[in-house]
């Protein structure tokens, strides 16, 4: 850990430094995330340097005539945290700290981007909850708290329009309810610009070729499924009829050969493939 970022300052002792009362310290941190980034469940909660910095920064900023809402952005951004800071981010989900998940996974986005904050945090952090509960149960309320705390933060990624050379569609299998995933590659492709048709969780059929209908061709279609009871066979010929099929999801590991779709693994590789080149 980077000395800057350990927890070492109490609120009245940062509140004494930067010259604000304690209980605006407080508000800070319920309402706008800035605050102690490395908070620990079970301890006070204690400033690092660089959590000082950013409450000097917003005080500034108010002092300035921004707002507080503005100001906290604006000081958060000008501290860059740790990348791939996955206990922070755990150690946030288990205390089910909805305003600190925020602050750390849209600071993560700006600085670092939806793939490393994929990759670096996100699925670490499920795998640990998962692991937790298989060793000993229970982290179903981390598992959830988590889960909307991340699709908040990537839908706050900008929609960037159809690419008018493919057309991109994302969509779950009939029955299956798990979209993350598929929220993650449409900021991934916008942070590209490259826009996505997202049709979110429980897509049925009809609504899937009716959507690979209307858009322009060459079409591409990424299929998720998370479990072999939606790994639907039917629903792959029926979207190859009109677009080329990307599967991505554990599901499809129950069916050994689905053609004609395509089976994707990564994050990183979806975006390969809705987007060559990218």
């Amino acid at each position: 850990m980077d000395d800057a970022d350990k927890p070492r300052y109490t609120v009245r002792v940062v509140a004494e430094r930067v010259g604000v009362p304690t209980a605006t310290l407080r508000s800070w941190s319920q309402r706008y995330g800035v605050g102690p980034s490395r908070h620990r469940p079970g301890r006070h909660r204690l400033y690092s340097e660089n959590d000082v910095v950013v409450v000097r920064q917003m005080h500034e900023l108010i002092g300035q005539g921004t707002s507080a809402r503005s100001a906290a952005r604006l000081a958060m951004d000008s501290v860059m945290l740790p990348r791939g800071d996955v206990d922070s981010l755990l150690s946030a989900a288990f205390e089910l700290d909805l305003v600190a998940l925020g602050r750390l996974l849209e600071s993560h986005l700006r600085h670092f981007g939806v793939l490393d904050t994929w990759d670096l945090i996100v699925r670490p952090a499920f795998a640990a909850i998962v692991a937790r509960q298989d060793a000993s149960g229970g982290c179903i309320d981390v598992e959830h708290a988590l889960s909307w705390a991340v699709s908040r933060a990537l839908q706050r990624a900008p929609l960037a329009p159809l690419d008018p050379s493919t057309s991109v569609v994302l969509a779950c299998t009939s029955r299956e309810t798990h979209a993350l995933p598929l929220e993650a590659l449409r900021a991934a492709l916008g942070e590209r610009g490259h826009g996505a048709l997202t049709l979110g969780a429980d897509v049925p059929l009809p609504a899937l070729t009716d959507a690979i209908a209307r858009v322009r061709p060459p079409v591409t279609v990424m299929l998720w499924s998370q479990t072999a009871e939606t790994a639907d066979r039917e629903m792959v010929r029926a979207a190859a009829a009109g677009a080329e099929v990307l599967l991505g999801g554990p599901g499809w590991e129950a069916l050994p050969e689905v053609k004609p779709g395509v089976r994707v693994h990564s994050l990183r590789e979806a975006v390969q493939c809705c987007v060559p080149g990218s």
